[in-house]
């Protein structure tokens, strides 16, 4: 690898081949067989955004620590479920596997959520916050964009990913161009894709966001997962407060920080979105599936789900 190429791959891609006892093919690294299978590609764009596309399935977990220390304050977009291949349902996987992207501060500790060590098919774009507050002019008329550019307080956001944005995606991982651009279409994608999502962010309408520590973040998503876990029982705040051992204050305030939605507000999307799935991939009947997920009246059943769908259920089954 030549050094101006060696110098545009993040360090951290680099100790991962030697952990693999492979070599980088330009900026990809290919899993060797008795490893697994996919691959992970890294670019370093500048001194200021780093970018690393990772679609592999290994056969053992493997821990690889960044060598590279961070002296600036930092901002992590992590896009998870985003590889087109795996969200249908004839594929399998569930709208609570929907494409999402998290958002984090350098003083959140994303050790968990960001290190390369297990099966994954991600996009993580790390940016440098001095260099992304110099792009922008009034961000002091948006709370969030105060909070995450001047990264005061620790924090941590999840966004959905809308079409636009997976577009950008799709762009980011079918991408043909010669060599010879590659860097300079990828950074303008990566840049495109920061700015798409800070945008969504700036829509959220809190006017104050609370400092989160690592206990919080893991309690908030014990809470998702077990409440998206049983799709046929509507949440149940005060239950849902005790076992996760917050006031129902906090647990409200604190999830709708992260999720952007009220508890009730973010079960009902999925709830939904699983609906759909079933009527889809399952071709059970529209009774079935108002029943399957809970619902006593389907007419009441059928409202929710053309607020959430787009279309009526008896309608949508036969698209």
């Amino acid at each position: 690898m030549e050094q101006t190429e060696k110098q545009s791959v993040p360090g951290v891609l680099i100790k991962f081949a030697g952990l693999l006892g492979t070599t980088l093919s330009g900026h990809t690294l290919s899993i060797p067989e008795e490893f697994g299978t996919g691959y992970c590609s890294g670019f370093v764009f500048n001194e200021h955004i780093r970018m690393i596309i990772s679609d592999y399935e290994l056969t053992n977990d493997l821990i690889v620590e960044n060598p590279e220390k961070r002296v600036e304050k930092v901002l992590f977009f992590k896009f998870q479920n985003i590889f087109q291949k795996g969200y249908s349902a004839s594929a399998g996987k569930s709208p609570t596997q929907m494409p999402s992207v998290l958002i984090a501060t350098s003083r959140i500790n994303t050790g968990e959520v960001f290190a390369i060590h297990s099966n994954t098919e991600t996009i993580n774009i790390e940016v440098d916050v001095p260099y992304l507050r110099g792009l922008f002019s009034h961000a002091e008329n948006s709370p969030v964009l105060q909070s995450l550019l001047h990264n005061a307080p620790p924090l941590l956001f999840e966004q959905f990913v809308h079409p636009v944005i997976q577009h950008i995606v799709d762009e980011i991982v079918d991408q043909t161009v010669q060599p010879s651009f590659q860097l300079f279409f990828l950074r303008i994608k990566a840049e495109e894709l920061i700015c798409r999502l800070l945008m969504e962010l700036d829509k959220r309408k809190e006017s104050r966001f609370y400092p989160l520590n690592d206990r919080d973040i893991q309690t908030i998503y014990k809470v998702k997962e077990s409440m998206l876990a049983q799709l046929n029982d509507p949440p149940v705040i005060e239950k849902l407060a005790l076992d996760a051992g917050m006031s129902p204050t906090k647990l409200k305030r604190v999830f709708r920080q992260i999720f952007g939605y009220s508890i009730y507000s973010y079960y009902q999307h999925f709830r939904m979105k699983e609906a759909a799935n079933l009527l889809k991939g399952n071709n059970l009947s529209v009774s079935e599936v108002g029943y399957r997920l809970g619902f006593t009246n389907l007419s009441h059943f059928a409202r929710v789900f053309e607020e959430h769908i787009g279309m009526k259920p008896k309608a949508y089954s036969r698209s």
